[in-house]
């Protein structure tokens, strides 16, 4: 079976044993793909995505290199979260290095007011 799974997949399955959002704390989950960095806050209980921000959305606006997009959605992800009530959220690297664009986001997403 190791042969079906990435690294990053059998990182993330060992990171969503220990990581869960509930409705008082939910989940800060990033996602990163070669052109754009997205980030949702997702209640697990429920199972619905609460706030998201991305990098290729129209409300995004910043330019510069990824990691300072990266920070710039951390802060627009927080800045909606914190709009719809949510301060503390658990972090959720999804299987990626916490480095580079996903610590970007996180360290963004702690300025605009989150708290894990």
């Amino acid at each position: 079976m190791t042969g079906k799974l990435s690294r990053r997949d059998r990182i993330k399955k060992g990171i969503r044993k220990r990581v869960s959002g509930s409705s008082e704390r939910p989940r800060l989950s990033v996602y990163r793909s070669n052109k754009g960095i997205y980030a949702q806050v997702i209640d697990d209980v429920t199972g619905k995505t609460l706030a998201s921000a991305s990098s290729l959305s129209k409300d995004f606006s910043a330019k510069g290199n990824k990691s300072e997009q990266s920070a710039a959605v951390g802060k627009l992800v927080a800045a909606k979260a914190v709009a719809a009530g949510i301060k503390d959220v658990v972090f959720d690297r999804n299987g990626y290095l916490y480095h580079g664009r996903v610590k970007s986001l996180a360290e963004g997403a702690r300025e605009g007011g989150l708290n894990f």
